[in-house]
Protein backbone atom coordinates (compact mmCIF):
# COMPACT_ATOMS: atom_id res chain seq x y z
CA UNK A 1 0.00 0.00 0.00
CA UNK A 2 1.81 3.08 -0.83
CA UNK A 3 1.65 6.04 1.67
CA UNK A 4 -1.19 8.07 -0.03
CA UNK A 5 -3.42 5.42 -0.44
CA UNK A 6 -2.03 4.32 3.37
CA UNK A 7 -3.13 7.87 4.57
CA UNK A 8 -6.27 7.80 2.59
CA UNK A 9 -7.20 4.62 4.42
CA UNK A 10 -7.84 6.41 7.72
CA UNK A 11 -11.71 8.03 8.21
CA UNK A 12 -9.82 11.27 9.51
CA UNK A 13 -14.05 12.96 9.78
CA UNK A 14 -14.52 9.98 11.54
CA UNK A 15 -11.68 10.78 14.16
CA UNK A 16 -12.39 14.21 14.23
CA UNK A 17 -15.23 14.13 15.30
CA UNK A 18 -14.67 11.09 18.01
CA UNK A 19 -12.00 13.01 18.96
CA UNK A 20 -14.22 16.42 19.92
CA UNK A 21 -17.06 14.72 21.34
CA UNK A 22 -14.84 12.44 23.44
CA UNK A 23 -13.45 15.94 24.64
CA UNK A 24 -16.30 16.95 25.71
CA UNK A 25 -17.64 13.86 27.76
CA UNK A 26 -14.04 12.94 28.92
CA UNK A 27 -13.06 16.59 29.70
CA UNK A 28 -16.10 17.16 31.74
CA UNK A 29 -15.39 14.16 34.05
CA UNK A 30 -11.90 14.80 34.51
CA UNK A 31 -13.06 18.85 35.85
CA UNK A 32 -14.81 17.45 38.15
CA UNK A 33 -12.77 17.43 41.43
CA UNK A 34 -13.21 21.26 40.88
CA UNK A 35 -16.44 20.72 42.56
CA UNK A 36 -15.16 19.14 45.46
CA UNK A 37 -14.19 21.97 47.95
CA UNK A 38 -17.67 24.09 46.76
CA UNK A 39 -19.99 20.99 47.25
CA UNK A 40 -17.82 19.86 50.46
CA UNK A 41 -18.77 23.46 51.80
CA UNK A 42 -22.74 23.21 51.58
CA UNK A 43 -22.37 20.52 54.28
CA UNK A 44 -22.02 17.71 52.39
CA UNK A 45 -18.40 17.01 53.82
CA UNK A 46 -15.28 16.20 51.59
CA UNK A 47 -16.08 12.24 52.44
CA UNK A 48 -19.75 12.19 51.31
CA UNK A 49 -18.72 14.30 47.94
CA UNK A 50 -15.72 11.91 47.20
CA UNK A 51 -17.59 8.48 47.45
CA UNK A 52 -20.24 10.15 45.13
CA UNK A 53 -17.53 10.69 42.39
CA UNK A 54 -15.86 7.55 43.40
CA UNK A 55 -19.26 6.08 42.49
CA UNK A 56 -19.85 7.75 39.26
CA UNK A 57 -16.08 6.19 38.42
CA UNK A 58 -17.59 2.73 38.68
CA UNK A 59 -20.82 3.49 36.85
CA UNK A 60 -18.80 5.09 33.98
CA UNK A 61 -16.79 1.75 33.44
CA UNK A 62 -20.06 -0.20 34.16
CA UNK A 63 -21.86 1.41 31.59
CA UNK A 64 -19.31 1.05 28.48
CA UNK A 65 -19.64 -2.50 28.01
CA UNK A 66 -23.40 -2.30 28.28
CA UNK A 67 -23.71 0.48 26.00
CA UNK A 68 -21.69 -1.53 23.70
CA UNK A 69 -23.63 -4.85 23.26
CA UNK A 70 -26.94 -2.09 22.75
CA UNK A 71 -24.58 -0.17 19.99
CA UNK A 72 -24.77 -3.52 18.25
CA UNK A 73 -28.33 -3.52 18.37
CA UNK A 74 -29.69 -0.18 17.85
CA UNK A 75 -26.86 1.44 16.16
CA UNK A 76 -24.08 3.49 17.69
CA UNK A 77 -25.50 6.70 16.71
CA UNK A 78 -28.55 6.31 18.83
CA UNK A 79 -26.34 5.27 21.91
CA UNK A 80 -24.28 8.77 21.65
CA UNK A 81 -27.26 10.91 21.78
CA UNK A 82 -28.82 8.84 24.73
CA UNK A 83 -25.74 8.96 26.47
CA UNK A 84 -24.56 13.15 25.95
CA UNK A 85 -29.01 13.52 27.44
CA UNK A 86 -28.14 11.86 30.12
CA UNK A 87 -24.71 13.59 30.89
CA UNK A 88 -26.73 16.99 30.28
CA UNK A 89 -29.78 16.25 32.74
CA UNK A 90 -27.50 14.89 35.70
CA UNK A 91 -25.05 17.82 35.61
CA UNK A 92 -27.82 20.33 35.04
CA UNK A 93 -29.90 18.18 38.04
CA UNK A 94 -26.77 18.39 40.09
CA UNK A 95 -27.34 21.92 41.50
CA UNK A 96 -30.75 21.59 42.58
CA UNK A 97 -30.19 18.20 44.85
CA UNK A 98 -27.43 18.80 47.12
CA UNK A 99 -28.49 16.41 49.42
CA UNK A 100 -25.87 13.47 49.59
CA UNK A 101 -28.68 11.31 48.14
CA UNK A 102 -28.98 13.88 45.02
CA UNK A 103 -25.18 14.01 44.23
CA UNK A 104 -25.68 10.00 44.04
CA UNK A 105 -27.94 10.09 41.49
CA UNK A 106 -27.10 13.06 39.57
CA UNK A 107 -23.19 13.05 39.48
CA UNK A 108 -22.99 9.32 40.68
CA UNK A 109 -25.10 7.59 38.24
CA UNK A 110 -27.38 9.85 35.63
CA UNK A 111 -23.79 11.81 34.33
CA UNK A 112 -21.58 8.57 34.56
CA UNK A 113 -23.43 6.66 32.70
CA UNK A 114 -24.18 9.37 30.35
CA UNK A 115 -20.55 9.89 29.62
CA UNK A 116 -19.82 6.10 29.52
CA UNK A 117 -21.84 6.11 26.32
CA UNK A 118 -19.84 8.06 24.49
CA UNK A 119 -16.32 7.21 25.47
CA UNK A 120 -13.41 5.08 25.17
CA UNK A 121 -14.96 2.00 24.23
CA UNK A 122 -17.89 3.25 21.97
CA UNK A 123 -15.93 5.19 20.13
CA UNK A 124 -12.56 3.28 19.83
CA UNK A 125 -14.53 0.66 18.79
CA UNK A 126 -16.43 2.24 16.35
CA UNK A 127 -13.19 3.07 14.73
CA UNK A 128 -11.50 -0.06 14.85
CA UNK A 129 -14.13 -1.62 12.35
CA UNK A 130 -13.45 0.90 10.09
CA UNK A 131 -9.80 1.35 9.90
CA UNK A 132 -6.77 -1.23 8.82
CA UNK A 133 -5.16 -2.79 11.37
CA UNK A 134 -1.77 -1.11 10.74
CA UNK A 135 -3.48 2.32 11.76
CA UNK A 136 -5.48 1.25 14.40
CA UNK A 137 -2.93 2.15 17.26
CA UNK A 138 -2.47 5.85 16.32
CA UNK A 139 -6.14 6.32 15.15
CA UNK A 140 -7.23 5.15 18.88
CA UNK A 141 -4.17 7.55 20.46
CA UNK A 142 -6.05 10.02 17.94
CA UNK A 143 -9.60 9.35 19.46
CA UNK A 144 -8.03 9.44 23.07
CA UNK A 145 -6.23 12.89 22.82
CA UNK A 146 -9.29 14.41 22.27
CA UNK A 147 -10.19 13.65 26.46
CA UNK A 148 -6.83 14.75 26.78
CA UNK A 149 -7.38 18.30 25.11
CA UNK A 150 -10.53 18.30 26.53
CA UNK A 151 -9.50 18.47 29.84
CA UNK A 152 -6.91 21.20 29.07
CA UNK A 153 -9.67 22.87 27.75
CA UNK A 154 -12.36 22.44 30.10
CA UNK A 155 -10.23 22.49 33.41
CA UNK A 156 -9.64 25.84 33.43
CA UNK A 157 -12.92 27.14 32.04
CA UNK A 158 -14.86 25.37 34.58
CA UNK A 159 -12.57 26.98 37.44
CA UNK A 160 -13.67 30.42 35.51
CA UNK A 161 -16.70 29.71 36.07
CA UNK A 162 -16.73 28.57 39.18
CA UNK A 163 -14.98 32.40 40.59
CA UNK A 164 -16.73 34.37 38.23
CA UNK A 165 -20.78 33.13 38.87
CA UNK A 166 -20.50 30.07 41.03
CA UNK A 167 -20.30 26.33 41.25
CA UNK A 168 -23.63 25.91 40.05
CA UNK A 169 -23.08 28.09 36.76
CA UNK A 170 -20.48 25.83 36.00
CA UNK A 171 -22.28 22.70 36.19
CA UNK A 172 -24.81 24.32 34.16
CA UNK A 173 -21.84 25.44 31.75
CA UNK A 174 -20.85 21.77 31.26
CA UNK A 175 -24.15 20.28 31.27
CA UNK A 176 -25.28 22.83 28.41
CA UNK A 177 -21.80 21.45 26.25
CA UNK A 178 -23.10 17.66 26.76
CA UNK A 179 -26.07 18.63 25.09
CA UNK A 180 -24.54 20.40 22.37
CA UNK A 181 -21.69 17.61 21.66
CA UNK A 182 -25.23 14.92 20.71
CA UNK A 183 -24.83 16.91 17.32
CA UNK A 184 -21.21 15.04 17.29
CA UNK A 185 -23.03 11.20 17.34
CA UNK A 186 -23.84 10.55 13.68
CA UNK A 187 -20.29 11.59 12.44
CA UNK A 188 -18.42 10.22 15.46
CA UNK A 189 -19.91 6.96 14.91
CA UNK A 190 -19.92 6.88 10.63
CA UNK A 191 -23.18 5.97 10.15
CA UNK A 192 -24.95 6.37 7.23
CA UNK A 193 -28.32 9.39 7.29
CA UNK A 194 -30.49 5.98 7.55
CA UNK A 195 -29.11 4.61 10.70
CA UNK A 196 -26.28 1.78 11.63
CA UNK A 197 -24.26 0.67 8.71
CA UNK A 198 -25.71 -1.41 6.05
CA UNK A 199 -24.44 -4.90 4.56
CA UNK A 200 -23.56 -8.55 5.23
CA UNK A 201 -23.22 -8.89 9.14
CA UNK A 202 -19.53 -9.52 10.40
CA UNK A 203 -18.53 -12.87 10.96
CA UNK A 204 -17.43 -13.58 14.57
CA UNK A 205 -18.67 -15.52 17.48
CA UNK A 206 -21.66 -14.14 19.64
CA UNK A 207 -21.00 -11.84 22.42
CA UNK A 208 -21.09 -14.12 24.97
CA UNK A 209 -19.10 -16.53 23.64
CA UNK A 210 -16.17 -14.39 22.95
CA UNK A 211 -16.65 -13.01 26.75
CA UNK A 212 -16.00 -16.09 27.91
CA UNK A 213 -13.35 -17.13 25.90
CA UNK A 214 -11.58 -13.62 26.71
CA UNK A 215 -12.01 -14.37 30.13
CA UNK A 216 -10.33 -17.61 30.39
CA UNK A 217 -7.18 -15.84 28.63
CA UNK A 218 -4.60 -15.22 31.75
CA UNK A 219 -3.21 -12.43 28.93
CA UNK A 220 -6.52 -10.44 29.26
CA UNK A 221 -6.91 -10.86 32.98
CA UNK A 222 -2.80 -9.36 33.32
CA UNK A 223 -4.63 -6.29 31.25
CA UNK A 224 -7.22 -6.26 34.25
CA UNK A 225 -4.98 -6.17 36.53
CA UNK A 226 -2.85 -3.15 34.87
CA UNK A 227 -6.21 -1.25 34.39
CA UNK A 228 -7.55 -1.48 37.83
CA UNK A 229 -3.86 0.22 38.85
CA UNK A 230 -4.15 2.76 36.00
CA UNK A 231 -7.84 3.27 37.18
CA UNK A 232 -6.74 4.44 41.00
CA UNK A 233 -4.22 6.37 39.61
CA UNK A 234 -6.33 8.99 37.36
CA UNK A 235 -9.10 9.26 39.92
CA UNK A 236 -7.34 9.66 42.65
CA UNK A 237 -5.21 12.71 40.87
CA UNK A 238 -8.40 13.61 38.99
CA UNK A 239 -10.43 13.83 42.62
CA UNK A 240 -8.43 14.92 45.07
CA UNK A 241 -4.92 16.93 42.96
CA UNK A 242 -6.88 20.34 43.48
CA UNK A 243 -7.23 19.49 47.29
CA UNK A 244 -3.78 18.43 47.29
CA UNK A 245 -2.99 21.78 45.76
CA UNK A 246 -4.48 24.11 48.59
CA UNK A 247 -2.54 21.84 51.04
CA UNK A 248 0.51 22.62 49.77
CA UNK A 249 -0.56 26.65 50.08
CA UNK A 250 -0.86 27.41 46.27
CA UNK A 251 -3.88 29.06 45.34
CA UNK A 252 -6.99 27.01 43.81
CA UNK A 253 -6.24 28.35 39.69
CA UNK A 254 -2.54 26.53 39.91
CA UNK A 255 -4.71 23.50 40.29
CA UNK A 256 -6.60 24.47 37.31
CA UNK A 257 -3.73 24.99 35.51
CA UNK A 258 -2.03 21.67 36.68
CA UNK A 259 -4.99 19.99 35.53
CA UNK A 260 -4.93 21.90 31.95
CA UNK A 261 -0.75 21.05 31.87
CA UNK A 262 -1.86 16.99 32.41
CA UNK A 263 -4.22 17.72 29.37
CA UNK A 264 -2.54 19.23 27.02
CA UNK A 265 1.29 16.96 27.36
CA UNK A 266 -1.46 13.77 27.39
CA UNK A 267 -2.54 14.99 23.90
CA UNK A 268 1.64 14.85 22.70
CA UNK A 269 1.84 11.29 24.86
CA UNK A 270 -1.29 9.84 23.54
CA UNK A 271 -0.20 10.33 20.24
CA UNK A 272 3.29 9.24 20.53
CA UNK A 273 2.54 5.90 22.31
CA UNK A 274 0.26 5.44 19.41
CA UNK A 275 2.53 5.78 17.05
CA UNK A 276 5.22 4.04 19.05
CA UNK A 277 2.57 0.93 19.02
CA UNK A 278 3.26 0.21 15.72
CA UNK A 279 6.71 0.03 16.29
CA UNK A 280 7.05 -1.68 19.82
CA UNK A 281 5.32 -4.58 21.25
CA UNK A 282 2.01 -2.72 23.55
CA UNK A 283 3.18 -4.88 26.83
CA UNK A 284 6.40 -3.17 26.83
CA UNK A 285 4.79 0.20 26.36
CA UNK A 286 2.19 0.04 29.37
CA UNK A 287 5.02 -1.33 31.51
CA UNK A 288 7.07 1.52 30.74
CA UNK A 289 4.40 4.16 31.15
CA UNK A 290 3.34 2.39 34.66
CA UNK A 291 7.06 2.25 35.48
CA UNK A 292 7.33 6.06 34.94
CA UNK A 293 4.72 6.99 37.04
CA UNK A 294 6.45 5.33 40.38
CA UNK A 295 9.66 7.28 39.55
CA UNK A 296 7.35 10.54 39.52
CA UNK A 297 5.71 10.21 42.61
CA UNK A 298 8.60 9.62 44.49
CA UNK A 299 10.16 12.51 43.29
CA UNK A 300 7.25 14.65 43.67
CA UNK A 301 6.75 13.48 48.00
CA UNK A 302 10.59 14.63 48.13
CA UNK A 303 10.56 17.44 46.26
CA UNK A 304 9.24 21.13 47.66
CA UNK A 305 6.07 21.94 47.07
CA UNK A 306 6.11 24.76 44.98
CA UNK A 307 4.49 25.83 41.54
CA UNK A 308 7.28 24.81 39.91
CA UNK A 309 7.35 20.87 40.90
CA UNK A 310 3.84 20.66 40.44
CA UNK A 311 3.67 21.95 37.02
CA UNK A 312 6.85 20.01 36.25
CA UNK A 313 4.56 16.54 38.30
CA UNK A 314 1.63 17.31 35.71
CA UNK A 315 3.99 17.56 32.60
CA UNK A 316 5.29 14.20 33.86
CA UNK A 317 1.69 13.00 34.38
CA UNK A 318 0.37 13.82 31.69
CA UNK A 319 2.65 12.35 29.15
CA UNK A 320 1.52 8.66 31.05
CA UNK A 321 -2.12 10.37 31.69
CA UNK A 322 -4.02 8.03 29.04
CA UNK A 323 -1.72 7.04 27.00
CA UNK A 324 -2.33 3.50 28.19
CA UNK A 325 -5.81 3.77 26.47
CA UNK A 326 -4.44 3.27 22.77
CA UNK A 327 -1.98 0.48 24.08
CA UNK A 328 -4.82 -1.50 26.21
CA UNK A 329 -7.32 -1.06 23.49
CA UNK A 330 -4.32 -2.57 21.03
CA UNK A 331 -3.69 -5.37 22.85
CA UNK A 332 -7.32 -6.35 23.34
CA UNK A 333 -7.70 -6.32 19.78
CA UNK A 334 -4.73 -8.47 18.92
CA UNK A 335 -5.73 -10.98 21.03
CA UNK A 336 -9.44 -11.13 20.12
CA UNK A 337 -9.71 -8.65 17.22
CA UNK A 338 -12.14 -5.87 16.25
CA UNK A 339 -15.77 -7.42 16.00
CA UNK A 340 -16.18 -7.24 19.83
CA UNK A 341 -13.64 -4.41 20.76
CA UNK A 342 -16.44 -2.13 22.31
CA UNK A 343 -17.51 -5.25 24.66
CA UNK A 344 -14.29 -6.57 25.53
CA UNK A 345 -12.24 -3.32 26.11
CA UNK A 346 -15.59 -1.63 27.75
CA UNK A 347 -14.67 -4.91 29.88
CA UNK A 348 -11.23 -3.45 30.74
CA UNK A 349 -12.54 -0.39 31.27
CA UNK A 350 -15.25 -2.32 34.25
CA UNK A 351 -11.75 -2.77 35.71
CA UNK A 352 -10.17 0.17 35.64
CA UNK A 353 -13.10 2.18 36.99
CA UNK A 354 -13.43 -0.41 40.06
CA UNK A 355 -9.85 0.85 40.81
CA UNK A 356 -11.11 4.54 40.47
CA UNK A 357 -13.73 3.96 42.55
CA UNK A 358 -11.33 3.14 45.34
CA UNK A 359 -8.94 5.97 44.43
CA UNK A 360 -11.53 8.46 44.17
CA UNK A 361 -12.90 7.33 48.03
CA UNK A 362 -9.98 6.01 49.74
CA UNK A 363 -8.14 9.92 49.15
CA UNK A 364 -11.50 11.25 50.64
CA UNK A 365 -11.25 9.05 53.76
CA UNK A 366 -7.76 9.06 53.85
CA UNK A 367 -8.00 13.73 54.02
CA UNK A 368 -10.53 12.86 56.19
CA UNK A 369 -8.97 10.69 58.81
CA UNK A 370 -4.93 12.04 58.77
CA UNK A 371 -5.73 15.28 56.85
CA UNK A 372 -3.06 14.54 54.77
CA UNK A 373 -3.17 11.99 51.16
CA UNK A 374 0.39 10.68 52.35
CA UNK A 375 -0.88 6.57 52.33
CA UNK A 376 -2.61 6.84 49.46
CA UNK A 377 0.35 8.36 47.50
CA UNK A 378 2.16 5.43 48.71
CA UNK A 379 -0.39 2.74 47.81
CA UNK A 380 -0.34 4.47 44.11
CA UNK A 381 3.01 3.56 43.71
CA UNK A 382 3.07 -0.15 44.82
CA UNK A 383 -0.31 -0.45 42.37
CA UNK A 384 1.46 1.23 39.78
CA UNK A 385 4.91 -1.22 40.42
CA UNK A 386 2.15 -4.30 40.03
CA UNK A 387 0.85 -2.48 37.10
CA UNK A 388 4.30 -2.26 35.14
CA UNK A 389 4.86 -6.13 35.88
CA UNK A 390 1.61 -7.64 35.30
CA UNK A 391 2.39 -6.82 31.55
CA UNK A 392 5.34 -9.28 30.93
CA UNK A 393 3.85 -12.20 31.01
CA UNK A 394 1.07 -11.12 28.36
CA UNK A 395 0.88 -12.85 25.40
CA UNK A 396 0.91 -10.57 22.83
CA UNK A 397 0.85 -11.81 19.36
CA UNK A 398 3.12 -10.80 16.33
CA UNK A 399 0.19 -9.43 14.46
CA UNK A 400 -3.62 -8.53 14.92
CA UNK A 401 -5.90 -12.12 15.66
CA UNK A 402 -8.95 -13.46 14.40
CA UNK A 403 -9.36 -11.12 11.34
CA UNK A 404 -8.55 -7.89 12.80
CA UNK A 405 -7.93 -6.25 9.87
CA UNK A 406 -10.86 -4.02 9.97
CA UNK A 407 -12.89 -3.92 6.65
Amino acid sequence: MSPRNSAAAIPWPILLAGATLIAVTTGTRQSLGLFVRPLAATGLGIASVSLALAVAQFFWGVAQPAFGILADRIGTTRVIVLGGLLLAGGLALAPLFTSAAGLFVTLGFLSAIGAGAASFAILIGAVARRVPAQHQSLASAFINSGASLGQFILAPLTQWVIAWAGWQAALWTLAALAALSTLLARPAAGEPAGGELRGAPQPGAPVFDMLRTAFRDRSYWCLHASFFACGFHIAFLVTHLPNEVALCGLAPSAAATALAVIGLLNVAGSISFGWLGSRFRFKSLLAVLYATRVIAIALYLAAPKTLLTLYSFAAVLGFTWLATVPSTAGLVGKLFGPRYLSTLFGMTLVTHQTGAFFGAWLGGVAMARTGSYQWVWVADMLLALVAAAANWPIREPAVAARGAVAA
